[in-house]
């Protein structure tokens, strides 16, 4: 064998070893996809494709298996990856079976369809022969692996023999979702090289898809959470005409993001399109668009045709920022009480622009001394000016045996009763909040955990006004109604505004001078502390 012949071998075999484990690089050399615009080009991985790729394979190689959710902006191209990521496993491994699971008839002609576009065009020294190609089935020649795709729906779609490679596309608008999920699930064996992967936009609150992001995000399961943006996909961005400016709320959405003007332009134009559907302006980013194209993954699920009372954006804000030290103000907690059922207790500290980064407890038990033997230790370890308890329910008890066991800062707050300024707020527990989103809102550099579950808290209340034209915040059993949650980070860190608190700690000392912008003096000053 010459040495021409001998690196031409060489190079074959590596291709060909390539072929066979590198995805990405099989994708760019032998699939074929239909872009939006027409024609057929090489399926070269978008930017949302291959950020879903990485954490997949991170997966599957620290775990053997992949087990994920993937909760999505509309069309950056999640079917076809997983579609091509099959497609290569079953045209490469013996004895596999993909089965893919879609919402609609249309979408599941639309994901075979891919795959026969696949095979097709398929370069022909590794086209294989197949021995099954229908309307929902692709089965190969001698590897006795294949594709079979059909529509959720009927009760026992998903149901019967072996499935290596399960894809449930656009989950969140399945029909009978957890009959299906309960079915198909049984027949993907917990083995080595096994693979689910459940994708959608999201669909309101509520139903499975929802519950099982919500369960991941928590850590209580076995899937992991991929979320990316909308402007993370390229083709998300438009060049405005010279001289248009953003709406406000678009600017201050930007702002929060860091978009630029074009991805600021597409959204605008496409809000506007959206905001026809839901009677809502095009210069207001409406909730329609939130949830067809989130920028947070809380985003997609909280939000729905009620207006949140606190704005996402401020809260992102919030999220991203990092005030000066705030050790010189006083040290306030808020303690939302669970009621039952799913609620929890939470418990939340403040100090001047600073909330939720010394105390974010949460205390699940329904034993009340527990509860209050907790709180009470938290209290001890960090000497808290003011202590506000929520008195709902069980509250009372809780802030009487905390007083009982002589502490003399814990001050009781009842939702429901008379607000300070009852002209404008129907009662205590709307003037707290609207007292927290002055803070958030009053540009002084709030400052927050980056946390998606307490963003969704805080955004989730919706709101009216009585018939005196007084706020008032929609009830928490509303609220775990329409989202699935009770807001409890949202109130704990709520009541840290129910009244103004003084030092109760004599070794604090004010400093005489600090930067203007946050000077405590003036700060406690403008907020009724002092």
């Amino acid at each position: 064998m010459t040495a021409a012949l001998a690196d031409n071998v060489r190079y074959l075999q590596a291709r060909a070893e390539r072929l066979c484990g590198d995805f990405e690089y099989y994708a760019a050399n032998c699939l074929r996809i239909r872009p939006k615009a027409g024609g057929l080009v090489p399926f070269v991985l978008n930017v949302v494709q291959r950020a879903v790729h990485v954490r997949l394979e991170a997966q599957r190689k620290a775990t053997g298996r992949v087990r994920a959710l993937i909760l999505k902006a509309r069309q950056p191209g999640i079917s076809t990856y997983v579609e091509g990521r099959y497609f290569h496993q079953v045209t490469q491994r013996e004895g596999i079976s993909a089965y893919i699971l879609t919402h609609a008839q249309q979408a599941t002609e639309s994901i075979f369809g891919m795959a026969q576009r696949f095979h097709d065009h398929m370069p022909e020294p590794i086209k294989l022969a197949t021995v099954a190609a229908n309307a929902k089935e692709l089965k190969f020649a001698g590897l006795d692996s294949g594709i079979l795709v059909s529509t959720a729906g009927a009760k026992g779609a998903g149901r019967g023999g072996t499935v290596h490679l399960f894809h449930g596309s656009e989950v969140a608008h399945w029909p009978n979702a957890s009959e299906h999920m309960a079915g198909v699930l049984q027949s993907v064996p917990d083995a080595p090289g096994s693979e689910v992967i459940l994708e959608s936009t999201a669909n309101g609150v509520g139903g499975l898809f929802y519950d099982m992001c919500r369960a991941a995000k928590r850590g209580d399961s076995e899937y992991i959470l991929i979320f990316v943006p909308w402007f993370e996909h390229d083709e998300y961005r438009a060049d405005p005409p010279e001289g248009w400016h953003p709406p406000p709320e678009f600017r201050d959405y930007g702002e929060a993001h860091g978009l630029g003007l074009d991805r600021l332009y597409w959204a605008w134009r496409k809000n506007g399109e959206l905001a026809q559907a839901c009677a809502g302006s095009s210069d207001e980013i409406c909730w329609l668009f939130r949830q067809e194209y989130p920028a947070t993954s809380a985003e997609a699920f909280q939000v729905s045709d009620a207006e949140s009372y606190i704005r996402a954006e401020l809260v992102l804000k919030a999220r991203k920022a990092t005030c000066p030290d705030q050790s010189h103000l006083p040290l306030i907690l808020g303690v939302d009480i669970a009621r039952g059922g799913r609620d929890k207790t939470r418990i939340i500290s403040r100090q001047g622009r600073a909330a939720a980064h010394l105390v974010n407890e949460t205390i699940d038990s329904r034993d009340l001394m527990d509860v209050v033997g907790r709180i009470g230790r938290i209290m001890e370890m960090h000497k808290p000016d003011a202590v506000f308890v929520d008195g709902t329910g069980i509250g009372a008890g809780v802030y009487d045996r905390l007083r009982e066991l002589r502490h003399r800062n814990v001050h009781l707050v009842t939702f429901g009763a008379r607000a300070t300024q009852h002209e404008r707020y129907a009662n205590k527990r709307a003037e707290i909040w609207a007292n927290m989103a002055e803070w958030f809102a009053d540009g002084g550099g709030a400052d927050i955990p980056d946390d998606d579950e307490m963003q969704a808290s805080i955004c989730g209340p919706g709101y009216h006004f009585d018939s005196s034209s007084r706020l008032l915040l929609e009830p928490k059993d509303k609220i775990r109604e329409r989202l699935g949650f009770s807001p409890d980070a949202g109130d704990a860190l709520a009541l840290t505004f129910a009244e103004p608190v003084r030092f109760a700690t004599a070794n604090r000392i004010l400093p005489q001078r600090t930067n203007s912008r946050y000077d405590p003096h003036r700060w406690m000053q403008s907020h009724g502390r002092i």
